[in-house]
């Protein structure tokens, strides 16, 4: 258990003690011990993101649609204008790599940029998963019950393509700079089925898909304490107004007020395989 904190609040983070089984599955457990209200507003992350709140204390506002729910919810992939409320906060962040997803949720491409109610998508079994989380006696015994479930999802469910799991790994490694071209030429696909498969399965287009991992690669890198234009230098980026586009497309801040996010400041905690390199 760590501690990390912020502006807005003071959290205790749990993370797995054990490496886990499933390939782009990746999970932490908030605890808010802040005497104020928490109101974070979330940077969109290349994955989908399940919350499952432990103790009634978190709402999750959607302010493109004016939604807000609460229990155990879905994030999609860069979902719009989205920000986390409430007091005394305990909840389960679920990380789903979109290949993931696409076989435990059933509902990948469905999801992007929306918030939806997990028993939406499992029924019954989101509420009996929820309270056997709830009841948990630790961590470790929490993050084995969620990835039990999202193994048995798993082997019942229905895989992306191989060419299009190739396709977003190639992505990921590559912290999105890639040619479209050039990935449906390694699978031996044109560029409009790569295009077409992809979105169906993944939920973005390949060239949406590949902005969002770079930009996310770029919004740790400011975390870190990287220079607007080291950043932009070193992620692909054309020029650092380049940067400052898909940061205000993205997260609505420039990239000096990114650097200082609020739910950037916990990732080095909570997720640490994301955070960048040290700087030399």
């Amino acid at each position: 258990m760590g501690s990390s904190s912020d502006a807005a609040a003071v959290w205790d983070i749990a993370v797995p003690s054990r490496p886990g089984r499933l390939a782009g599955l990746s999970m932490a457990g908030f605890r808010e011990r802040g005497a104020e209200p928490i109101d974070l507003e979330v940077v969109p992350y290349p994955a989908v993101t399940m919350i499952v709140d432990l103790g009634d204390g978190l709402a999750v506002h959607d302010e493109v649609n004016g939604r807000q729910q609460g229990g155990a919810l879905v994030a999609g992939m860069a979902p719009g204008n989205v920000r986390g409320l409430g007091r005394d906060v305990e909840c389960l962040q679920v990380r789903l790599s979109p290949v993931l997803a696409h076989a435990v949720l059933g509902a990948s491409a469905q999801l992007t940029g929306t918030i939806v109610a997990l028993d939406d998508l499992w029924g019954r079994d989101a509420v009996r998963i929820s309270e056997r989380l709830r009841s948990a006696a630790s961590w470790d015994d929490r993050f084995a019950i969620a990835e039990a479930a999202l193994a048995r999802r798993l082997d019942a469910g229905r895989a992306v393509d191989p060419e299009i799991a190739f396709a977003w790994d190639e992505m990921a490694a590559r912290h999105g700079q890639v040619r479209i071209d050039g990935l449906a030429a390694e699978v031996g696909w044109s560029r409009k089925r790569l295009w077409s498969r992809f979105r169906s399965q993944i939920g973005l287009t390949p060239k949406r898909a590949a902005q969002l991992i770079r930009f996310d690669h770029a919004a740790h890198r400011l975390a870190a304490g990287h220079s607007p234009a080291q950043v932009a230098a070193e992620s692909g980026y054309v020029d650092q107004s380049h940067l400052h586009r898909d940061a205000l497309t993205f997260a609505r801040r420039t990239p000096t007020a990114l650097a200082t996010a609020p739910w950037l400041a916990v990732d080095p905690t909570a997720w640490p395989t994301t955070a960048p390199p040290p700087i030399s």
